[in-house]
Formats: C-alpha cells, sequence, structure tokens
C-alpha cells in the first residue's frame, strides 16, 4: 500500500516535495516511479527510481528541476519540485513496481497511490 502527500498550492517559481510511503515488507525492494495527471490529460511518467536508490530517470520536462530519491529506513521515496511551472498542475501519483527497476510505463507498476494535488498559479 503507498500512501502520497505533500501537494498543495505554489505560485510559479516556487518548490514542493512529494513523499510516498510505503507500507508492507521489504518497500526498498521495489522501483517507485512519480506519475502526474492533469485535467483532460492522460497520465504521464515524471521520474522514477530503483530498488536501494542505485537509479534514476526522469521525463525531459522535468530534467534539472525534480529530484527523486528515497530513504530507506523511514520506507520513504520523496520528489523534489523545484522551479515549478504551470504547467506542472496535476495529481501525482507514486507507484511501486516489484522488478525493483525504473520504468516510464504504468503497466510496469502494481501498485499505486491515491494521488495527491499540485498546484501551479501563475
Amino acid at each position: 500500500k503507498l500512501q502520497a502527500s505533500g501537494g498543495g498550492l505554489v505560485q510559479t517559481g516556487g518548490s514542493l516535495r512529494l513523499s510516498c510511503v510505503g507500507s508492507g515488507r521489504s518497500f526498498v525492494r521495489y522501483g517507485v516511479g512519480w506519475f502526474r495527471q492533469a485535467p483532460r490529460k492522460e497520465r504521464e511518467f515524471v521520474a522514477s527510481i530503483a530498488r536501494y536508490g542505485t537509479a534514476t530517470y526522469y521525463t525531459d520536462s522535468v530534467k534539472g528541476r525534480f529530484t527523486i530519491s528515497r530513504d530507506n529506513a523511514k520506507d520513504t521515496v520523496f520528489l523534489q519540485m523545484n522551479s515549478l511551472k504551470a504547467e506542472d498542475t496535476a495529481v501525482y501519483y507514486c507507484a511501486a513496481a516489484g522488478r525493483g527497476g525504473i520504468y516510464d510505463s504504468r503497466q510496469s507498476y502494481e501498485a499505486w497511490g491515491q494521488g495527491t494535488l499540485v498546484t501551479v498559479s501563475s
């Protein structure tokens, strides 16, 4: 089970940090991804981190602005979002992949959190 939090309202150029807490056994062995879904759009990949934090991967639009990391001791994955833009407005979801790697397709993930809303105002 995954619990995402940290969303909110922020102005353009601001920052937010999202958290995804995993419950259950061996969360550290899972690859974790962040996806987002804006109104009337498909859910899209944002970032992914491999088990133990050994690798990360980002979609081009967030490279240099977002950072994905994990605190294995706390079973938590973070998404630090800086220099936010209006187009980053969406509901953000975290997801877990049992194979433990980094993936950008929704089909690679077996478990999903409930989503947290990020609104960036211009």
